[in-house]
């Protein structure tokens, strides 16, 4: 009797799944087939993933543990500090220590291709799911809302803010976001400490950091309440804008902003070099002399630094990227460092004169 012998599976069907989520804060992915699946079908675990050619991962994300021991009789002195748990960033998962109330949902603005989408959302999460739905003051403005019957319904049951005059910190569950990646971008923004889980539909021209399809949104958003999400964390970068006068004393009080994708420190409107010294947790390591420097997060990794000439790096990995922009020098490229460290930029202007 000839048995036929197990299909070969390709790395894309190993590794089936993915998942999306923002540093003290996360992102759900529709995309994590275990969690999809189990709302869909109830069959046997083991004929389910047969069928769908998925499989658990046996190994972790993270990196080996370091070498404890060295040579004979050498090993690294126990420290306190040292003690740590890292989960692996593939079984990361949403649950909630309370059933979630509040959804701050963000549309695309100018866009009436996201209106039909936005109001179908609102009133199902407000008449099936009997959330409080807040949305931005500036969108009730919208004239193609007031002519739509079914919004109307809903309009005076909706929570309303303004960017920079309300605080929402502790009045939202999680995010709904309806657009690309710059609106998911900017609902990070409105949130300086920590940001609730962030569920991002494709609606807009860009679609890194939005992996979930509309069309069967209901499915979608009930398996984030229900905690069956997958999540992987993003790092955001905590920066500290100092401004000087001539005579080198703070022209005003520091500007703090934690920001997901990058900080570019560049030469603006001017037509001259821009000379910038970079340190690292108070080393000078280098000064750049060219348009400018962008310093990025994984998450930033595939946006203006890529364009740039650096290289992606996995949302995973703890590090920060630092990119020069058109550097004058043949031997200026890309740095990765370890995510934990103190990067300082001080920068000028200067005019090379003509020959």
């Amino acid at each position: 009797m000839v048995k036929e012998k197990p299909r070969r599976r390709s790395v894309s069907e190993l590794l089936n799944w993915r998942c999306l989520a923002e540093c003290k804060g996360a992102v759900a992915d529709e995309n994590d087939n275990t969690g999809a699946n189990l709302l869909e079908n109830r069959e046997p675990e083991t004929r389910r993933r047969r069928r769908s050619g998925t499989w658990p991962r046996t190994r972790s994300l993270n990196a080996p543990s370091p070498v404890q021991q060295f040579g004979r009789c050498g090993r690294i002195m126990k420290n306190p500090a040292m003690v740590m748990t890292i989960q692996d960033p593939a079984s990361q998962r949403l649950t909630w220590y309370e059933p979630p109330l509040s959804v701050l949902v963000i549309k695309k603005v100018r866009d009436s291709s996201v209106l039909p989408p936005f109001v179908q959302l609102v009133t199902w999460l407000i008449e099936e799911k009997r959330m409080v739905v807040f949305v931005e003051a500036s969108v009730l403005e919208d004239p193609a809302l007031a002519r739509d019957p079914r919004f109307q319904s809903v309009r005076d049951r909706l929570q309303t803010f303004r960017d920079g005059t309300d605080d929402l910190q502790d009045k939202i569950d999680f995010i709904v976001c309806l657009g690309g990646d710059g609106t998911l971008l900017y609902a990070s923004l409105l949130f300086q400490q920590s940001v609730p889980p962030v569920m991002a539909f494709h609606l807009g021209s860009l679609g890194f950091l939005t992996p979930f399809e509309f069309d069967n949104f209901q499915e979608q958003v009930t398996n984030v309440l229900e905690g069956n999400a997958a999540l992987t964390l993003r790092s955001r970068l905590r920066c500290v804008i100092m401004r000087k006068n001539e005579d080198s004393q703070p022209a005003e009080p520091p500007t703090n902003l934690l920001v997901l994708n990058e900080v570019v420190v560049d030469r603006g409107p001017s037509p001259y070099l821009s000379n910038i010294d970079l340190f690292i947790d108070g080393k000078h390591v280098t000064s750049v002399q060219g348009d400018g420097l962008i310093v990025s997060t994984p998450t930033g990794s595939t946006a203006y630094a890529v364009a740039a000439g650096a290289s992606m790096i996995h949302p995973s990995v703890p590090a920060i990227m630092i990119t020069p922009i058109c550097p004058h020098s043949l031997s200026f490229r890309p740095i990765v460092v370890p995510a934990g460290v103190e990067l300082k930029l001080e920068g000028n202007y200067f005019r090379i004169p003509s020959a």
